[in-house]
């Protein structure tokens, strides 16, 4: 099959060109116009797939459910976005609870499914602090130990590639050490971490920093102690992921924090709960917690009116970057393909558009809809 579009997006700009995708892979790329195409897109942009990194479920679904069915609905509808690659993401709750949702993630990935590719499961808690919890239930939230993780991972079938921790809380780094070291990316948040301690957590591996601006100890101008926020923005070579809905970062926080991070480490995640997908007014659990959605697409824990999470969709995400934060396209279209392919280690294959690559791909109308996504090379709509 070739596809073709006078906006296609290679080296960092849009040119004319057409690609074409055997089986799951881009096999080939032409001038435009050069060879019969199997479909003409016109002035469409394409790029390459979105990659959510943080995102708890969609349409009903939450990764603590542990519900096959469930996990493969998700997948498979969430291409409409033009997310081809994901991390599901759990939240604190029982060891029991956490070790079925893992376990769920493993058995549908054994066992097959269609759509956005399982890239890897962002274990999100229960080692955080109990003052930045967040929508975290705290009764849950512990220690943590090697042994605990090693069983967590066990049960993952070894698909655990992020965990979100407050690195404080780990006495002489010796859980974010073995991390690192077992090819898990430590990503430090719901954390009350100061700047001295965060840098004993980047020199024993922590790569990344969680929802950047939420959850966490917040910036300092005096003394040199200063918290997360001033790790996320001074510390270049760190992955930090940002939720781009302009509740959780306003626009004005977005525009600094890309500045700060430049084109290669900010991350767009979504932090999505069960109810996108679901009108305004919706009611669920989460975490324990009863959660309503409010009308501006934002999730709220109902007993304290505290932010739980959005129903975020990535190609708004990236429209809202570039439209309202004023963020650059490529740096904003970077955020949800390259960088995070790179935070998970799946730079080789996935987040550009070039031959050997996977034909995940997204077409988008100039108003950033989505008229189709390729996922693996299969249009999915």
């Amino acid at each position: 099959m070739i596809i073709q579009s006078n906006r296609v997006y290679i080296g960092s700009q849009f040119t004319p060109m057409q690609l074409e995708i055997t089986d799951s892979k881009i096999t080939a790329a032409y001038a435009y116009g050069s060879k019969p195409v199997d479909k003409d897109y016109g002035d469409k942009r394409i790029v390459p797939g979105f990659i959510d990194v943080h995102t708890h479920g969609a349409y009903g679904f939450d990764t603590n459910d542990a519900n096959e069915e469930g996990l493969r609905r998700w997948m498979k509808n969430i291409t409409s976005e033009g997310v081809t690659g994901i991390c599901p993401t759990t939240i604190t709750q029982s060891h029991e609870v956490l070790s079925g949702a893992v376990s769920n993630v493993a058995k549908v990935v054994d066992e097959g499914y269609e759509g956005a590719e399982i890239l890897g499961i962002h274990f999100e808690g229960p080692y955080l602090d109990m003052v930045k919890k967040g929508a975290q239930p705290e009764q849950y939230i512990v220690k943590g130990t090697i042994e605990e993780f090693e069983q967590y991972q066990h049960d993952a079938n070894g698909l655990i590639k992020i965990i979100t921790m407050a690195c404080e809380h780990d006495d002489d780094m010796v859980l974010t050490k073995y991390c690192a070291t077992h090819g898990v990316n430590v990503s430090i948040g719901h954390s009350g971490i100061d700047y001295n301690t965060a840098l004993v957590a980047i020199a024993n591996g922590a790569r990344g920093i969680t929802h950047t601006n939420n959850g966490m100890s917040m910036y300092s101008h005096r003394g040199g102690s200063g918290g997360l926020l001033n790790i996320a923005l001074r510390c270049k070579d760190m992955y930090s992921e940002i939720i781009c809905d302009g509740h959780h970062v306003s626009w004005a926080a977005l525009n600094t924090f890309f500045t700060c991070k430049g084109k290669d480490k900010g991350i767009i995640v979504t932090d999505s709960l069960l109810a996108k997908g679901l009108p305004a007014g919706t009611h669920f659990m989460f975490g324990g917690n009863e959660t309503e959605i409010w009308e501006d697409g934002t999730a709220h824990v109902c007993a304290t009116q505290g932010l739980a999470g959005s129903t975020l969709r990535v190609n708004e995400a990236l429209r809202n970057l570039v439209e309202y934060a004023m963020v650059p396209f490529d740096v904003a279209l970077n955020a949800c393909t390259l960088n995070p392919a790179s935070y998970l280690k799946v730079d080789d294959r996935k987040g550009k558009l070039a031959v050997g690559y996977d034909a995940d791909i997204v077409v988008l109308a100039d108003d950033y809809s989505v008229v189709q996504t390729y996922a693996r090379g299969v249009a999915q709509l």
